[in-house]
C-alpha cells in the first residue's frame, strides 16, 4: 500500500524529471542572490531553547491547518515571541506552500529562513538558494547515500547550511558520514505520519555533542519543548501547534521560555 511519503517523494522525482533546466545556469544567477543569514549559529547563540518556527498552510494527514495566513504577519509574529529561525513549507500539492510564502516571510523579518520541502535534486538546492532560503532540508530517508553526499556538497558550496533530516540511529549514522553539522530528529514517521514523542529522546542518545540537535514535530506545549531541552537539543522545529495558535506571539514566547 502507498504511503505518504512514497506518494510525496513519487511527485517530487516526476517534477525533477522533467525539470529541463540547467543546474549550470541557476549555478550562475546565484551570484546576484544576496548574502544568507547564519542559521546554525543562531541556534546557538540562542538564550536557552532555540525555537524554528514553521509556516505551514496545510498537512497531507490533517488536510488545512491555516490555509489563508499571512506569511509575512506570521513570520512578524513568529519574531515578536523570540524564535530564533523560520521554517516555511514550499511544497505546493501536498501543503499548500510556495517559493512567494518562503520570500514573504524572508522579507518580513531578519531571521535566517530554513526551505522546508523534499529536495530531490541538485536543481531543488539551487531553487532554495535562488529562492531567498539560508537553510536547506535534507531528508535521509528520502535519499541514497550519494544524492545525500552530492546535495550536501552542492548546498554548502552555495552557502547554504543544511538540516539533515534523521528517524532512527542509522539515518544519525548516514548524516554524520556526509559531515552533517545540524542534525534534526523527526518525530513524525514519514510512512504513516503518526508521531512518536519519545523518538527525539531515544534518538538523541546516538548524537554526537559537536552537532547542532534539533527536535522535529510533536512539540504541542512547553513541557515538550523543556523536555527536549533536558534531553540535549538545542533547538525545537514547531508547525501545527503555533500555525493554529490563537496568540502566536505568546505561543512562540512560552516554548522559548523553557
Amino acid at each position: 500500500m502507498a504511503t505518504y511519503l512514497d506518494a510525496i517523494l513519487a511527485a517530487h522525482r516526476e517534477t525533477a524529471k522533467a525539470d529541463q533546466r540547467s543546474l549550470n545556469q541557476l549555478l550562475d544567477r546565484v551570484g546576484d542572490v544576496g548574502l544568507t543569514r547564519p542559521f546554525a549559529s543562531a541556534i546557538q547563540d540562542a538564550d536557552g531553547l532555540a525555537v524554528i518556527s514553521e509556516i505551514k498552510r496545510r498537512s497531507p494527514s490533517k488536510g488545512d491547518l491555516s490555509a489563508s495566513l499571512d506569511p509575512a504577519k506570521l513570520a512578524s509574529e513568529y519574531a515578536a515571541g523570540g524564535a530564533t529561525c523560520l521554517s516555511v513549507l514550499t511544497d505546493s500539492a501536498h501543503f499548500g506552500g510556495s517559493a512567494d510564502d518562503l520570500a514573504a516571510a524572508r522579507q518580513a523579518v531578519q531571521l535566517p529562513v530554513l526551505r522546508k520541502d523534499f529536495t530531490v535534486s541538485a536543481n531543488d538546492v539551487a531553487d532554495a538558494r535562488l529562492m531567498g532560503a539560508d537553510a536547506v532540508l535534507l531528508i535521509v530517508a528520502a535519499l541514497d547515500d550519494a544524492e545525500l553526499a552530492d546535495f550536501h556538497t552542492l548546498a554548502i558550496e552555495l552557502s547554504l547550511e543544511v538540516l539533515v533530516e534523521t528517524h532512527d540511529e542509522a539515518e544519525v549514522e548516514r548524516a554524520l558520514n556526509v559531515g552533517a553539522e545540524i542534525i534534526g530528529v523527526n518525530q513524525r514517521d514519514l510512512v504513516t505520519f503518526e508521531v512518536d514523542t519519545r523518538r527525539a529522546v531515544r534518538v538523541g542518545a546516538s548524537l554526537p555533542d559537536d552537532v547542532v540537535k534539533v527536535a522535529e514535530s510533536g512539540v504541542g506545549s512547553p513541557q515538550d519543548a523543556a523536555d527536549l531541552w533536558a534531553a540535549g537539543y538545542h533547538a525545537v522545529l514547531v508547525g501545527e501547534s503555533l500555525v493554529r495558535a490563537a496568540d502566536p506571539v505568546a505561543a512562540v514566547a512560552a516554548l522559548r521560555s523553557v
